[in-house]
C-alpha cells in the first residue's frame, strides 16, 4: 500500500486505477477536444484515474483506491480586515514564499508584459535574488519583449529577448508529446521553441501561473446574471470546440447530447462547492479543475528544463484567498498595490493589457492618449501588411499557415487509420472550415485533432 496526498493546487498528477475495463473514455475525450483539458479525474480510458487535488489517497499494490479523504475544502470566509492589512498580509506572504521557494539558486524568471511575473520580479529584487529573466515574443507580432525588458531593467536582472519562430512545432511534435503525454494541445506552450536555450541557462524557474486567477474576479462584471454553470459554460469551452466535441459524440453514438453531458456534469461539480459567493465559487472552481489539468500540464515543458517554482500554487497562497474579502481581490487590486508599494519604478512600466498605460493611470479616462495608440498601432500593422509582414498575434498562425505548415499538419490530420477512428467527415468538415477563411474559429479545433492524431499513433492496442 501506499498514501498520497496531493496538493491544494497540484502541480503534477498522481494516477490511480479504477475499477473497470481499459477501454476509451470516448465521453471524456469528447470533453476534452471542446475545453482543452481532461475534466476532473478524466483521462483517455475509463480504468485510468487522476486523484483530486487537495486529499489524501491509500492505493493497494495495483494502484486502486482503497480509501480517499478531502484534508482541504475551498471556502470563502471574508475577515473583517482593512484593505491595507490584506496588501500587508499579501507581502509578508508573497515573499515569504518566494524566499523560500528561492533558497540560494539562481531564479530564472520569464516576463510578461502582464502582473504575475511584474510581482514576482518586485518579490525577488527585494530579497536580493540573483535573476536571470527572458521575454518571447512572436516572429512580426507585439513585442512582448519590450515590457519585460524594462521590467528587468527596473530591477536590474539580467535579460534576454527570445523569438519564437515560424514551423517549430514540427521538429519538436513527438518530444512536446512525450512530456505531456497528449493532456493538452502542442500550439500554447510557446517554450518549447526555446527549450534548448533554456535548459542552458542556470536556476530554478519561478512561474507566475495562477496569479491572474487567485487575485481578480472569479469572472467578468457582465456575466453577473447568468447562472454559475452558463458562466463556467462561457469561460472554458473554447471556438469550434462545441462542434468538433458534438461531432465526435454523434460519431461514437454516444448517448444524448454532448452540451447537456457537459452542463450536466459542470453543474454536478459545482454542487460540491460550499461556497454561496458566487465569483469564490467560480474561483474555487476554477483551482479544482482547470488548474490541475490545463495550467500544470503546461508547467511541465519548463521542468523539460529546470526545476520550477510556482508561489501562487503554494498552500498557504490559496488559504490566504478563501479569508480576504471580494472586493479587495476583484480587479487585480491587491497585486496593483503590491507592485506600487514595493518597486514604484515597476508600477511606472505600461500594462500590456491596457496599454499605453501602466499601473498608476489604468484607471483614468485619456481618450486623446488611448486614441493616440491605437492609431499608431494600426498604422504599423498596415505599413508591415503594405510590406508583406502579416502581423502575427497567436503562435497557431507561425505553426499551422502557410504550405509548409499545410504538409505536415496534414500529415497528421489526414491519417487513414485516425479518421477511421474518429469517423467519416468529422476531420475534414472541421478541417475545410479552418482553411477557407475561418481560421481563428477553427483554430482550436483543428489543434486538438492534431493533439489526438499524435496520441492516437502512440496507442497501438485502439
Amino acid at each position: 500500500m501506499k498514501t498520497i496526498k496531493t496538493n491544494i493546487i497540484p502541480i503534477n498528477e498522481s494516477f490511480a486505477k479504477a475499477k473497470k475495463k481499459h477501454e476509451l473514455n470516448l465521453e471524456a475525450i469528447c470533453v476534452f477536444t471542446a475545453i482543452g483539458f481532461f475534466l476532473d479525474q478524466d483521462t483517455y480510458y475509463q480504468d485510468d484515474i487522476v486523484l483530486r487535488p487537495g486529499t489524501t489517497s491509500v492505493l493497494d499494490e495495483h494502484d486502486r483506491i482503497l480509501k480517499s479523504d478531502k484534508h482541504f475544502n475551498w471556502y470563502y470566509s471574508p475577515r473583517n480586515i482593512t484593505f491595507e492589512t490584506a496588501v500587508n498580509e499579501f507581502t509578508d506572504l508573497f515573499e515569504t514564499i518566494i524566499k523560500e521557494q528561492s533558497g540560494n539558486n539562481s531564479i530564472l524568471l520569464p516576463l510578461s508584459g502582464g502582473l504575475d511575473s511584474r510581482s514576482q520580479a518586485a518579490a525577488l529584487n527585494h530579497i536580493g535574488a540573483k535573476v536571470n529573466s527572458y521575454s518571447y515574443s512572436f516572429k512580426n507580432g507585439f513585442k512582448e519583449d519590450a515590457i519585460g525588458k524594462k521590467i528587468a531593467e527596473a530591477c536590474n536582472f539580467k535579460f534576454k529577448s527570445l523569438t519564437i519562430p515560424t514551423n517549430y512545432v514540427w521538429d519538436v511534435i513527438e518530444d512536446m508529446a512525450a512530456i505531456n503525454n497528449c493532456y493538452s494541445e502542442f500550439i500554447h506552450p510557446r517554450q518549447m521553441a526555446v527549450l534548448d536555450y533554456l535548459k542552458k541557462m542556470e536556476g530554478q524557474f519561478s512561474l507566475g501561473h495562477w496569479g491572474d486567477v487567485l487575485f481578480d474576479r472569479g469572472f467578468p462584471e457582465d456575466y453577473e446574471s447568468l447562472s454559475d454553470v452558463d458562466i463556467i459554460y462561457k469561460k472554458v469551452v473554447k471556438k469550434g470546440g462545441i462542434e468538433l466535441a458534438s461531432k465526435l459524440w454523434k460519431s461514437w453514438s454516444l448517448n444524448g447530447d454532448f452540451e447537456t453531458y457537459l452542463k450536466e456534469r459542470i453543474q454536478d461539480l459545482l454542487n460540491k462547492i460550499d461556497i454561496k459567493d458566487k465569483s469564490a465559487r467560480v474561483r474555487a472552481f476554477k483551482s479544482l479543475y482547470w488548474a490541475p489539468r490545463w495550467t500544470s500540464v503546461g508547467v511541465k515543458f519548463f521542468e523539460a528544463a529546470h526545476a520550477v517554482n510556482l508561489p501562487y500554487y503554494d498552500d498557504r497562497m490559496c488559504r490566504f484567498i478563501c479569508e480576504i474579502p471580494e472586493a479587495y481581490l476583484a480587479d487585480r487590486k491587491i497585486q496593483i498595490a503590491y507592485i506600487k508599494k514595493r518597486n514604484p519604478k515597476l508600477a511606472a512600466i505600461e500594462w500590456q493589457d491596457h496599454l499605453p498605460f501602466n499601473l498608476y493611470d489604468y484607471n483614468k479616462t485619456q481618450v486623446a492618449k488611448s486614441l493616440s495608440y491605437r492609431v499608431k498601432n494600426k498604422i504599423h500593422r498596415e505599413m508591415s501588411a503594405m510590406l508583406g509582414k502579416k502581423h502575427i498575434q497567436r503562435n497557431w498562425e507561425l505553426q499551422f499557415l502557410g504550405k509548409s505548415n499545410s504538409d505536415k499538419l496534414e500529415h497528421y490530420l489526414l491519417d487513414k487509420h485516425f479518421n477511421e477512428f474518429l469517423g467519416e467527415g468529422v476531420t475534414s468538415s472541421i478541417y475545410d472550415k479552418f482553411k477557407n477563411d475561418n481560421a481563428v474559429n477553427y483554430s482550436h479545433p483543428v489543434s486538438m485533432l492534431l493533439t489526438l492524431s499524435v496520441w492516437f499513433q502512440k496507442n497501438k492496442t485502439l
